[in-house]
């Protein structure tokens, strides 16, 4: 075997790893929708993948769902080339459902050495190191919530528990199989810093739940999080879908981010108890930041055709660009703990958002109310809903895709290249779906027509 330059810390991880009976290690990274992507490497390989990399093609990240390659730049008219993903040994954590192996986040570069541009986490420091640059760091608690399916004689997926009024109900009655608390267990053996679950409203629906931390950590939880889920059920025979809307009798399922603000010194800077509603200035502009920017944040929070059916009046999801105090019918909500607990909640992302992408995002937009000392409108007092007191959000994805293109200062401070890519992207999957006949279509007017 040729040798290999030595990685620092890498023969200290292998031999800790051994020492664990650990022989693989997964190496994971997100391409544009959140879909886990990545390899799993022999521990005796880990070296080699470490100095040189993993080779990818580059358009894993321009890949659909139906496993087709969708013309974005660096793809197709390249000619496909790769990208190389390195073992980030700081991410290394347990993989409790696979015996012997270990698990760590991968680190895209491109064939010169820099950071892929369209990668999510590349995307998610760069918005951190902004940030970092105003002297503050973003601080995200994450809440996810998901269907689980169980496939019936027929070979159709259907709701798993398929019984109403379960919204809080803990143990067997909601959940006959106990899944969600060996999930529980999972998701921590595996180092995830998960906090609590919980069935939610509708059936067959639940929610996991991650202690917050910075930026770019909170993401790499929440990426976890997302593929341990649908990983953990598959050995359980179920299927977990963090699908926006995936049924017409029943709600959707939402992806909450608590988000407060730290100085350089760590101290959350979000209240101030002399500020109004105990809000610092800071707190008040990261507010303003998001309702500023709100329509092009819900290209990135609420990424697919399917998530604009989840809006609506009376859904206790977003419909409109507003803030409240402790009100779950505004976009923005802002929880009753003041002082180190002064943060507010956004409400507006959909399960399928990218974490990396969302939370770069609110990020983003964060990072510019700051620095434009944006303030928010006046709150909304009382149930929400109604559009003569604020604007409405996107109704549709191309509309929320025309106000992405058409905001420079969240685009650049996400990256140009990146955003580029991802508009092409969702244009391809608007325009594919724009051509494809549905079974409502074919119901409503093939006898009649």
């Amino acid at each position: 075997m040729p040798h290999t330059p030595e990685v620092p810390g890498v023969s200290e991880a292998c031999e800790r790893l051994r020492s664990q009976g650990v022989d693989v290690v997964r190496v994971s990274f997100s391409d544009l929708i959140g879909v886990d992507r990545g390899r799993d490497v022999l521990l005796d390989v880990l070296p080699a993948a470490m100095e040189h990399g993993l080779a990818f093609c580059r358009a894993v990240y321009h890949t659909s769902p139906m496993g087709d390659v969708v013309p974005v730049q660096g793809g197709l008219e390249a000619g496909l080339p790769d990208i190389t993903v390195h073992p980030d040994l700081a991410t290394l954590t347990p993989l409790p459902w696979e015996p012997n192996a270990a698990w760590c986040i991968g680190e895209a570069r491109t064939t010169d050495g820099d950071p892929a541009p369209e990668a999510p986490r590349t995307v998610a420091r760069r918005v951190a190191e902004r940030l970092a640059g105003l002297g503050y760091s973003l601080v995200c608690g994450p809440e996810l919530e998901f269907y689980l399916c169980q496939q019936g004689p027929d070979g159709t997926w259907r709701r798993y528990a398929d019984n109403t009024g379960n919204v809080y109900v803990v143990g067997r009655k909601g959940d006959p199989e106990g899944l969600l608390l060996h999930m529980l267990r999972q998701l921590r053996d595996a180092g995830l810093r998960v906090t609590a679950a919980n069935h939610e409203f509708s059936p067959g629906q639940f929610e996991i739940n991650l202690g917050h931390s910075g930026l770019l950590d909170a993401a790499d939880r929440s990426f976890r999080l997302k593929s341990a889920v649908q990983e953990i059920a598959r050995h359980r025979g179920l299927m977990a879908t963090f699908m926006a809307k995936p049924f017409n009798d029943e709600g959707g399922s939402g992806f909450h981010v608590h988000v407060s603000v730290n100085d350089e010194t760590g101290r959350n800077v979000f209240g101030d108890p002399e500020g109004p509603d105990g809000l610092s200035a800071v707190g008040r502009h990261a507010i303003g930041g998001v309702l500023a920017h709100a329509p092009a944040l819900s290209a990135l929070l609420n990424p697919t055709i399917n998530s604009f059916k989840r809006f609506g009046p009376d859904t206790l999801a977003p419909w409109l660009i507003d803030w409240g105090l402790d009100n779950r019918s505004a976009m923005v909500r802002i929880p009753p703990e003041r002082g180190p607990g002064a943060r507010m909640e956004i409400r507006l992302g959909d399960a399928t958002a990218n974490p990396y992408l969302a939370m770069a995002a609110v990020g983003a937009a964060v990072y510019l109310g700051i620095q434009d000392k944006v303030e928010p409108p006046a709150k909304l007092e009382g149930y929400g809903y109604d559009p003569a007191r604020a604007a409405l959000l996107p109704t549709s994805l191309a509309a929320a895709l025309d106000a992405l293109e058409a905001d420079h200062e969240l685009t650049d401070v996400l990256g140009a290249y990146f955003a580029g890519s991802f508009v092409a992207y969702k244009r391809n999957e608007i325009e594919r779906f724009e051509r494809y006949v549905t079974d409502w279509e074919y119901r409503e007017y093939a006898y009649h027509l």
